[in-house]
């Protein structure tokens, strides 16, 4: 090898390292010198992602988005929310349109490899299932053969229906809009007889349509749909940061630690809660964060369980019951690793 060409391939070498690190480290910095988090949500989901009255964003999912904005940058307040289409949310992450897709998505293994982006983990286990109106008179999703299905274009629930209603033998149609309020308006005004999408999904879009007492969820659910938060690929830093931010979350439930008692615990707490909330802990530093970065998140939205009944539980309208959402110590599939 000639000693120019040699010192061109080492050259080349060694931009491609810096410039590879300069991307493992950069969204955090982008996102400091931005002033903002911007967060991709749904277009507006009752107790996930909706603007309320005043048009003040609020859910379960704009929660997670100012929990990691106090994390990053030590206020839930500097989030931008992206509103997208279960068609549009994808590209929107890729293109750097969302630096975070906080959007009712299930966790798959082709969304996880073949779209440049990873899910950070499970903040709802969820499932599909089926809404009808009362006069059809069906008890049961196997009572469908020869129904129009109403669903979103763009999401797991065509193959889910699919894969289901082939293994049983059920013939059915369908009828498939790009975005969330097609979908209800359709099913509103018997465009389909049947509304399918994740279950959580169902019971608040319910609340939504005319007289919610005409229609009911049936029991069945079909599958299996780990909701989860997302980011590019690329970034290790950048998807660490929002992975601890959904575990602290559940860790501070274990722990005890609400939005009401962090500040006291900070100076009273057990040497586990306080160690959590950031005294002499340097797991804080390792991320590139404030060391009492877990503090400002719980703080700022409290634990997981408050966020959850808060808008999807027992403190909202829509009353659903946690289930496979309560800690592991519970019964429950929530679990987090020490942030320590």
């Amino acid at each position: 090898m000639k000693l120019g060409v040699k010192f061109g391939v080492l050259a080349l070498a060694s931009t491609a390292f810096l410039a590879g690190t300069a991307a493992n480290a950069g969204m955090l910095d982008v996102i400091k010198e931005r002033g903002e988090l911007r967060c991709g949500v749904s277009q507006g989901v009752l107790g996930f992602s909706a603007p309320n009255d005043k048009g003040e964003w609020t859910g379960f999912d704009i929660d997670f988005c100012r929990a990691v904005a106090a994390a990053a940058l030590g206020n839930p307040d500097k989030v931008k929310y992206v509103p997208l289409s279960t068609k549009d949310r994808f590209t929107a992450l890729q293109s750097g349109e969302a630096d975070l897709l906080s959007r009712q998505t299930t966790w798959t293994l082709s969304r996880d490899t073949d779209l440049g982006m990873s899910f950070v983990g499970v903040n709802y286990y969820d499932g599909q299932a089926f809404m009808v109106r009362n006069d059809l008179g069906v008890k049961s999703v196997k009572e469908l053969s020869g129904a129009s299905v109403c669903t979103e274009t763009g999401t797991t629930t065509e193959q889910n229906m699919a894969d289901y209603f082939g293994a049983n033998n059920i013939q059915y149609q369908v009828v498939a809009f790009e975005k969330a309020d097609q979908t209800i308006q359709a099913f509103n005004t018997a465009r389909c007889d049947v509304y399918s999408t994740d279950a959580s999904a169902l019971y608040a879009q319910r609340l939504t349509l005319n007289d919610p007492d005409r229609f009911v969820v049936l029991p069945e659910v079909i599958s299996k749909e780990p909701l989860g938060p997302a980011v590019r690929q690329g970034d290790d830093q950048w998807f660490k940061i929002v992975r601890w931010t959904l575990f602290a979350l559940t860790e501070a439930e274990e722990l005890g630690i609400t939005k009401d008692n962090a500040a006291k615990l900070l100076e009273s707490g057990t040497n586990a809660q306080k160690r959590f909330l950031g005294i002499e802990n340097e797991a804080g530093k390792s991320l590139g964060l404030d060391p009492k970065w877990a503090y400002q998140v719980v703080s700022a939205v409290g634990n997981y369980g408050e966020v959850f009944e808060r808008h999807l539980g027992k403190d909202s309208p829509l009353k659903i019951d946690r289930g496979l959402n309560k800690l592991w110590s519970q019964g429950g599939l929530m679990y987090a690793p020490p942030a320590r």
